[in-house]
């Protein structure tokens, strides 16, 4: 009796350990994916990059990288589940496991990597000043001492103006860049920065009473953002991309959604997030 149930204990342990062996681990992307579904935290409020329509559909560069990638790990657009991913939330998302990858405007930081890790770059822009279009005396980060200077929570922009450029800058926080640039147009700020491609999305919308100015001032490059720790993950993410850009999908996504803002389209960034 005894020797069968320690044989039973042995047929057991060795079905696990073979059911383990046998599929990706469910807390890698690898093993997300193999699922059939996969959730992608985005914006929901940047034209141009990625935004929420009215009719529910989902738009943008960001988005096209996201259903590109999702593509290559096997998973189709039917099977993505959308997650709105702000500023403040981006890291928290990903630690704790709502999201299984992020595209959003998701700049690659060593402070960010003490938490998460990053694919690419897949993309390269730079902090930029929109204004109203008859605002004269705002022409660029230097000229913003006792303005009122928006950009969301979550976000090192506004205070990257404040400690290299204008230090009596007054700043401004809103939940999302749509609430600042509705803030501009009322004039309760006077100027929001976050990064060039971004705004220019915002221009491309009201070109007759928003502008750019004062050219960038940054230099800014766009992640993947995933789990820390999961190298397999940043390695597919990766693979993804080159795809991305070989095939030619890379360079007509980006005309597709930032051809018409008038922002000089750059062109892809090395991977480096190896």
């Amino acid at each position: 009796m005894l020797f069968r149930r320690l044989l039973s204990a042995t047929a057991v342990a060795a079905l696990v350990t073979t059911a383990a062996c046998g599929g990706a681990d469910q807390g890698t992307l690898k093993g997300k994916a193999e699922t059939g579904g996969l959730t992608i935290g985005i914006r929901y409020d940047q034209p141009g990059i990625a935004q929420r329509r009215l009719d529910g559909k989902y738009v943008g560069f960001d988005v096209d990288v996201a259903k590109f990638v999702a593509g290559q790990l096997g998973v189709p657009e039917s099977g993505i589940t959308w997650k709105e991913a702000r500023p403040a939330d981006r890291e928290r998302l990903l630690t704790g496991g709502e999201v299984d990858f992020v595209v959003a405007a998701y700049s690659i930081t060593d402070k960010r990597k003490e938490q998460v890790g990053f694919a690419g770059p897949y993309f390269q822009t730079g902090q930029g000043l929109l204004v109203r279009f008859a605002e004269e005396a705002i022409t660029g980060p230097d000229a913003l001492n006792g303005k009122r200077l928006c950009s969301v929570a979550g976000s090192t922009s506004a205070q990257r103006v404040e400690g290299e450029f204008s230090r009596d800058v007054v700043l401004v926080e809103y939940g999302q860049y749509s609430d600042c640039v509705v803030a501009l147009l009322a004039g309760n700020v006077d100027a929001v920065t976050t990064d060039e491609a971004i705004l220019a999305g915002y221009v491309a919308e009201n070109p007759e009473v928003l502008k750019l100015v004062g050219g960038t001032f940054t230099t800014e490059k766009y992640g993947v953002g995933l789990r820390k720790g999961d190298t397999a993950g940043r390695a597919d993410v990766n693979a993804a991309l080159a795809r991305m850009v070989s095939g030619g999908e890379w360079r007509r996504a980006l005309e597709r959604n930032i051809g018409q803002s008038g922002v000089r389209l750059p062109d892809p960034p090395e991977i480096t997030e190896k």
